[in-house]
């Protein structure tokens, strides 16, 4: 399967469980769909009949709200059956709002508590290193979520132990719960802030899929420097009324929404 043609299952599989749901976080889960899309299929080091292997890729969703999106893309590689995602969110259901990794396979972590993905998958690295181990250590986090200071004490620590098995992705949307980026808490200028802490870092379009594949593909960036990638996102990617609108950080498409956002889908 072509990342492309994931990231369109993806996407279906988001709208219809949150509206299933009546649960929120579809903008953002969309912004970070074609993000995990290449990575599952292109760069991690994950196998669904060995999901607990120890020299598996580990790969942290700090952004937990948008859980939808990673257990989407695990029940289409087979990480459990699809059949699961009809219960998202529902009483009982081991598929919870914010992502779970209790009875989830595939799940590393469980996050919904901003700024605490990072400094798990930072932890993970440099216990990596200081093993031997030759596993990579990713995090998807967003971009509001680095206001957290736990993040910063991470990116520090990261570079100081010089972990170039660690790739810190930012899914940079600019759109936060409430407003923009620039209206709450202003980040610019983000990439240089990475630098100076000591990392390496690289920009692309984070719907590109080639774009994607082709500096994902070339890790570690520079040696002996932990990894960010930062993406240019749209919330609410692929659904033209939903892109770049704050109110779809919450809002659940439902009826006539719904309809229109299945045909833009398809």
């Amino acid at each position: 399967m072509k990342s492309e043609e994931l990231a369109k299952k993806i996407r279906l599989h988001v709208l219809e469980m949150t509206s299933r749901a009546g649960s929120s976080h579809i903008g953002s889960a969309f912004s970070i769909t074609d993000l995990l899309a290449v990575l599952y299929q292109d760069v991690l080091k994950v196998d669904a009949q060995e999901p607990d292997s120890p020299k598996r890729d580990r790969f942290i969703l700090s952004k937990g709200h948008a859980g939808a999106a990673l257990y989407a893309t695990l029940a289409e590689l087979g990480f459990f059956d699809r059949k699961l995602l009809e219960t998202y969110y529902q009483n009982g259901s081991v598929l919870s709002g914010h992502v779970s990794h209790k009875n989830v396979a595939g799940v590393e972590f469980s996050t919904g508590s901003l700024g605490h993905g990072l400094p798990v998958a930072t932890g993970l690295a440099y216990s990596a290193k200081l093993r031997g181990q030759a596993f990579r250590s990713f995090c998807l986090l967003s971009d509001g979520e680095c206001d957290e200071g736990s993040n910063w004490e991470a990116i520090l620590f990261a570079a100081h132990h010089r972990l170039s098995n660690l790739v810190a992705i930012v899914d940079y949307n600019k759109i936060q719960s409430l407003k923009s980026i620039e209206q709450t808490l202003g980040l610019e200028p983000f990439r240089q802030k990475w630098e100076s802490f000591g990392w390496s870092v690289k920009e692309v379009d984070g719907h590109d899929h080639r774009a994607l594949q082709e500096v994902l593909c070339r890790l570690p960036f520079e040696s002996e420097k932990p990894n960010c990638l930062i993406a240019h996102t749209i919330k609410g990617k692929g659904v033209s009324f939903m892109e770049n609108q704050v109110l779809w950080h919450y809002r659940t498409a439902r009826g006539s929404e719904y309809d229109a956002a299945k045909v833009e889908l398809l």
